[in-house]
């Protein structure tokens, strides 16, 4: 009787997170820059507490505390026998690296190139530049042409004086060619998509990543060979995905061995059934209350970087969720496809972003407002995703 009534609760506690998703979205975004505003202190030195590779912030230590206890409960439940099935589904895994890596990077170039160097442009300021780091390995003198910049002298250091249009679209690159490895375990979960296929992917996505992120970059920014950020993919795959999936597995032998699967299922499970969710909106209010000020210094900014990303994910996840169908892929299988190619790796783009061209670069700011639209545009896919299951077979 109790294992019921608490079942029911669970339920209807998922039910009613679901049921006003919209509502709770807009309290955590409120919430978070309301906090940035009136505690900016606070914010700040939360903000600064990161792991740090080179000099650019590649693990945020609240975030990943978040994002642990988000996907602990994930990890725990899922069946490593699944895994392994999934490792032998070939269309799925291959629809995932078709989007990711040759569709998805050329896609953001030309929505970015369109929306910010034509279309926004002169709300952005014809004339507006931006002051960005020498690419490495280059030495070149004050006056000196380089791409679209000129070598300039700021406070005695040599910076290139670039358009601020195409710094936005620099950082709106970096994250073009970072499909997510962590998050989308979360959007996968919360859509109840296949956990086991969605773990194979990122796993492949992060190898595929530490091969084609520099050269694809290099190639798009048009900054020669990109130095490829290898520490920062290792260390944010490790903190962000590895943790919690060690953790999960280890665990979940553990209990099943000395407690048994009915104790694991019936009142393990029920405990964790809030913490994913809790985590997810509380992940929203930091990530907001970091950037509050910047968002109320520039919301128009804001939003003319915002909008070809917004554009970009909705089509990549399109284009993703569309492909699943024509290829009669179940809407466990399907659902998960879409979500990794829609959603970034934002902390690699954060990170490769400052690395590259500084931490008051616009690239850095585009790779931020990143991180600030997809976790509202995701929960609303993942809402999408659930009305729209009877699209697939099986």
């Amino acid at each position: 009787m109790s294992n019921h009534t608490q079942e029911n609760h669970d339920r209807k506690m998922t039910s009613m997170f679901e049921r006003y998703l919209t509502l709770w979205i807009a309290l955590c975004i409120a919430l978070g820059i309301m906090l940035g505003k009136l505690a900016p202190q606070f914010a700040k030195t939360l903000d600064g507490m990161s792991i740090n590779v080179n000099g650019a912030p590649v693990v945020s230590i609240p975030i990943a505390i978040c994002l642990f206890f988000m996907m602990y409960p994930i990890m725990v439940k899922i069946d490593f026998r699944s895994v392994v099935k999934a490792g032998k589904s070939v269309k799925p895994v291959f629809l995932t690296l078709f989007l990711n890596w040759c569709i998805k990077p050329f896609t953001m170039y030309a929505i970015c190139v369109f929306f910010l160097g034509f279309l926004f442009k002169g709300f952005i300021g014809t004339q507006a530049m931006d002051l960005v780091k020498i690419p490495f390995g280059l030495d070149l003198p004050v006056g000196a042409l380089h791409g679209a910049g000129t070598v300039v002298l700021q406070e005695g250091i040599k910076m290139l004086e670039i358009p601020l249009w195409r710094s936005y679209f620099a950082g709106c690159i970096l994250l073009g060619i970072a499909p997510c490895t962590a998050m989308v375990l979360v959007w996968g979960y919360l859509a109840r998509g296949n956990d086991g296929l969605t773990l194979v992917m990122v796993a492949i996505n992060s190898l595929t990543m530490l091969v084609l992120y520099g050269v694809l970059g290099g190639f798009l920014l048009g900054v020669g060979k990109l130095p490829i950020p290898w520490q920062a993919l290792l260390l944010s795959v490790g903190v962000y995905v590895a943790l919690p999936l060690g953790a999960g597995y280890l665990s979940r032998i553990w209990i099943l061995h000395t407690k048994g699967e009915t104790w694991f299922k019936e009142k393990f499970l029920h405990v964790l059934t809030p913490v994913t969710i809790a985590a997810l909106l509380l992940t929203l209010v930091l990530l907001f209350s970091f950037k509050g000020e910047v968002i109320l210094a520039n919301p128009l900014t804001i939003l003319w970087i915002a909008v070809p990303l917004f554009i970009q994910t909705l089509f990549i996840f399109a284009l993703g969720y569309g492909g699943a169908k024509l290829m009669k892929l179940k809407y466990e299988d399907a659902a998960p496809v879409a979500m990794i190619g829609a959603s970034n790796h934002f902390e690699v783009a954060i990170a490769t972003s400052v690395m590259l061209f500084g931490l008051s670069s616009g690239a850095a700011l585009a790779t931020v407002v990143g991180v600030l639209i997809e976790v509202p545009v995701m929960l609303m896919l993942v809402g999408f995703c659930k009305k729209t299951t009877a699209w697939f077979e099986g």
